[in-house]
């Protein structure tokens, strides 16, 4: 309800807080590294960058929106190493000054960013579909990859990394994400109008006609996604193996914390935006 109907702004207040609930874990898992990050500056440039989409949302025209993101987002990453870097300074132990600015100044960029784009995407036209479609996308290919691998996997993908995904199940996770990308563009039309006559979209955020892009780039896009989805999942094990914990935090009991939930979004929501911002300069 929250990516089809709420206004952007308090979408993008939505997307500002898990990302800083994101950001909070992975500072804590650079500390395993050894690295004394700059929490509170990362938090509070974190903050500003989502106010900043807040406020430059609200424009009908997603052409526009999107060139103030990139000028937005291009600003803020540019300025992120000179902020970090010009804190750091303070720190007693300068050899401890460089590490810290690069945790901080990664996790905007690996974090905050994705998240960014994610809000952004929904002010293009459709972007209430492209949003769902993405969700779906990435949920269908984790569920199937878990239960295909665990019931039917015997070829180990990255046993370093991550000892339980296997062959199998990443290729039952693509199957799963294209066939759910496959129905949701094939009936792109009647689920626009059903979601549009209850009142969970605008006109403008549906798929309806012309709009519709052809089935082929829409399966070409899909596998991309679900591709980068699997690569975000194992980046994520990566750094949890590095850093010698199972979860990434316990703020959600028995599904670990927020970065276990979102590490998959945080590699696809690029790749969908840039081709949602593409469809719309063509």
């Amino acid at each position: 309800m929250l990516i089809l109907r709420a206004p952007v702004p308090v979408l993008a207040i939505f997307a500002g807080m898990v990302a800083l609930l994101t950001i909070h874990e992975f500072l804590k898992l650079t500390e395993s590294y050894g690295v004394k990050p700059l929490r509170v500056l990362t938090y509070i440039f974190t903050v500003i960058f989502f106010v900043l989409l807040g406020l430059n949302f609200g424009n009908d025209k997603p052409l526009l929106s999107t060139a103030v993101f990139v000028y937005c987002a291009g600003f803020a990453a540019a300025l992120a190493p000179f902020i970090f870097l010009t804190r750091a300074m303070k720190n007693e132990d300068l050899s401890s000054g460089y590490p810290a600015a690069a945790a901080s100044a990664f996790a905007f960029t690996y974090i905050a960013l994705p998240m960014g784009m994610l809000v952004q995407l929904r002010q293009q036209w459709a972007g209430a579909f492209y949003l769902l479609y993405l969700l779906l996308v990435v949920w269908a290919g984790d569920v199937f990859a878990y239960f295909v691998g665990k019931s039917m996997g015997r070829h180990l993908m990255a046993p370093r990394i991550s000892p339980k995904k296997t062959w199998e199940g990443a290729a039952a996770s693509v199957v799963a994400s294209v066939a759910v990308g496959y129905l949701l563009f094939h009936y792109a039309q009647p689920i626009s109008s059903a979601l549009l006559r209850a009142g969970l979209i605008q006109r403008r955020d549906g798929l309806f006609g012309l709009e519709q892009p052809g089935i082929v780039p829409v399966l070409l896009l899909t596998i991309v996604l679900n591709i980068a989805a699997q690569l975000g999942d194992l980046v994520e094990s990566l750094i949890k193996r590095g850093a010698g914990v199972k979860d990434s935090g316990t703020l959600l009991p028995g599904h670990g914390g927020m970065l276990d939930r979102i590490d998959a979004l945080l590699f696809a929501a690029p790749v969908l935006w840039y081709y949602a911002a593409w469809r719309v300069m063509q």
